[in-house]
């Protein structure tokens, strides 16, 4: 039996499934790194981290910011499962950037430094996405 040389790639978040398409090759920001996914892949189940979710179909490159969650790739379907998944193109820098500011300051508790170390990794991620986005767009 021939194998398909494409994957399908669903993006889920609790609010909707935000992307179920084709796609050539798929990069996944994991806990611990980045995982690339081409066709006839074994089968893995694994922990998202947060960053930035790319896909390729022929020369398109779709990007995504994940916000942690969990991975499957069975036969030729990747399957995200993650809290919020946000297209690059909806990330509004100014704001981002805003989010980062004040995650920098000085927290007072053990469990505020943990939540703004939180924020700030989550806002440097979203930046990373977003200058992506703008470093791989068409010139005209």
């Amino acid at each position: 039996m021939p194998q398909s040389r494409e994957l399908h790639c669903v993006i889920v978040t609790p609010e909707k499934a935000l992307f179920d398409e084709a796609a050539d090759f798929v990069a996944v920001p994991m806990f611990d790194g980045e995982l690339g996914v081409l066709p006839g892949r074994m089968p893995v189940i694994g922990r998202l981290g947060c960053g930035e979710l790319r896909l390729r179909r022929g020369m398109e490159v779709r990007r995504f910011f994940v916000d942690s969650g969990f991975v499957q790739i069975r036969g030729n379907t990747v399957t995200i499962l993650t809290a919020r998944a946000q297209l690059a193109e909806d990330i509004d820098a100014e704001t981002v950037s805003q989010t980062l500011q004040a995650a920098l300051t000085p927290a007072t508790t053990p469990q505020a430094n943990d939540e703004k170390f939180k924020l700030q990794e989550r806002a440097r991620a979203q930046m990373r996405v977003a200058r992506h986005r703008e470093e791989s767009a068409p010139r005209g």
